[in-house]
């Protein structure tokens, strides 16, 4: 699944240690968090971070989920190389003991990464659509998981459960929409950004770049390939 033009900008030259370095003590510890739901949700999950394109102060961390969608967060700090996948468990651990601003979190794994991001272009933007009130989302996972449990014992949701719309956004002044599959919700609330704790009052923004839908919430955002592509005519 990974594109060749990601494969080929990644397999000539490995760097066997990596070296993150967040100075600031909250933000490690919010991404520590982050990773630790990644490892909750998968515990053999990996992590890629990536610097930011034109913005040497700024790294993102990626990761799977099993509703096939990529969970984010960004945290201000320097990455070298400046893109590597990494064992979710070992970054967590190294962020989890850090006594300083940089951690070497374990060897790269960019073999095991298994799949296309969001495009690294610096002129790459997302535009929002709309904003939906977190307890909304919230109460669509709820009946998401109502209805895994009635389709199965075990609460294992179905691929036409996982990929059925739930959720519509449009922008009537651009003409753009969001279809939102449930398979994003479940990602949302797996990763603890919608429910308790997440925050009543919050709301998820709702944005594309053509090719990808995000959802910003909090702690972090979800972002999932497009099957169609928008603006509406």
């Amino acid at each position: 699944m990974i594109g060749a033009g990601d494969a080929a900008g990644r397999g000539s030259t490995r760097v066997a240690r990596a070296v993150l370095s967040v100075p600031d003590t909250a933000q490690r510890e919010d991404l520590a968090g982050f990773v630790g739901r990644a490892v909750r949700l998968d515990p053999a999950v990996v992590v890629r971070l990536r610097a930011r394109p034109g913005e040497r102060d700024a790294v993102e961390a990626f990761a799977p989920t099993p509703f096939d969608a990529l969970v984010t967060r960004s945290a201000p700090g320097t990455l070298e190389p400046a893109d590597v996948t990494l064992v979710g468990s070992d970054l967590l651990a190294a962020l989890a003991v850090a006594v300083g601003e940089s951690v070497e979190p374990g060897t790269s794994v960019d073999e095991r990464w298994r799949g296309p991001l969001p495009p690294l272009r610096p002129d790459a933007r997302w535009q929002v659509v709309g904003e939906v009130p977190t307890t909304a989302l919230d109460g669509l996972a709820e009946k998401g998981v109502a209805a895994a449990r009635a389709g199965d014992p075990g609460g294992r949701p179905s691929a036409a459960l996982l990929d059925q719309i739930v959720l519509t956004v449009t922008d009537d002044a651009s003409g753009l929409e969001v279809r939102v599959p449930m398979r994003c919700v479940f990602a949302l609330s797996g990763m603890g950004f919608v429910g308790p704790g997440a925050g009543g009052d919050d709301v998820v923004r709702v944005s594309t770049d053509g090719g990808w839908l995000r959802l910003d919430a909090r702690g972090g955002a979800v972002v999932r390939r497009r099957r169609a592509q928008l603006p509406l005519l």
